[in-house]
């Protein structure tokens, strides 16, 4: 089935609350690109990144959906890099939407919700704010802290790294996906046992340690790999479209 792009546009701006969740002002979260004719194939990527373009192109995608849009580097001349990637973009007639925060914190297809399902998290409730948007969620999971580890491995595709500062056993564990490890405290301020995220900064360490919490480094790209994906799906069984993921690891 076809789809003019203005129709899923306006489908996603609403069902993500485009306009009404905050987020950093180089996300631009929303259509980045235009895509001239209807929408066939959709192409999910974590970045918008030369690589994840080409996927595009190879899969014959009309829509690439992204976590992390084009424009992180701010108004910028379109040359070099950018001009690289735009133009791919532009000569095949393919289109960019990007969702950053608002992806994250969606309740069905948000990288922290979908995260914390596959982990058998059961949701209690909300932790982490950002300009007054509580980005994870938090809900009980009794399980001893090594095993949860186990578990990351195996969800993740890679060794998790485990500050082991809280209790052995967890009973409230907390998920916020990517660069939530500035998030310790307001982990602690929720009374949590845990918190799964990508990366942190050093501090962390000593943040986790001496505060008593369980810190899971799964990794920013591992662990938001899965609000793209489940939103890819969603479009595509709403309005019977192909869609296919383009796995491009980092590592970090």
């Amino acid at each position: 089935m076809a789809v003019e792009i203005r129709e899923l546009v306006e489908y996603l701006d609403a069902y993500l609350s485009v306009d009404e969740i905050p987020d950093f002002p180089n996300a631009l979260n929303g259509l980045q690109v235009e895509a001239p004719g209807p929408v066939r194939r959709v192409a999910a990527a974590v970045d918008a990144t030369a690589a994840s373009i080409r996927g595009a192109v190879e899969a014959e995608a009309e829509l690439l959906l992204v976590h992390h849009g084009l424009f992180w580097d701010g108004n910028q001349p379109v040359t070099g890099r950018r001009y690289a990637r735009l133009s791919a973009l532009l000569e095949s007639g393919i289109g960019v939407y990007a969702s950053h925060l608002p992806l994250d914190v969606h309740p069905e297809v948000g990288n922290n919700a979908v995260l914390a399902r596959e982990l058998g998290v059961e949701a209690k409730g909300r932790f982490g704010s950002y300009e007054g948007t509580d980005l994870g969620v938090w809900g009980g999971l009794p399980l001893r802290r090594e095993a949860l580890a186990a578990r990351l491995d195996e969800l993740l595709g890679g060794r998790v790294k485990l500050i082991a500062g809280g209790p052995e056993r967890l009973e409230r564990v907390g998920v916020l996906t990517g660069g939530g490890g500035s998030f310790v405290r307001e982990a602690l301020d929720a009374g949590l046992d845990a918190l799964v995220t990508g990366e942190g900064s050093h501090h962390t360490y000593f943040d986790a340690q001496e505060g008593g919490l369980n810190l899971y480094y799964g990794g920013h790209y591992a662990t938001e790999t899965w609000g793209v994906k489940a939103m890819a799906r969603h479009l595509a069984d709403r309005f019977d479209l192909e869609w296919t993921f383009l796995d491009l690891p980092t590592g970090l």
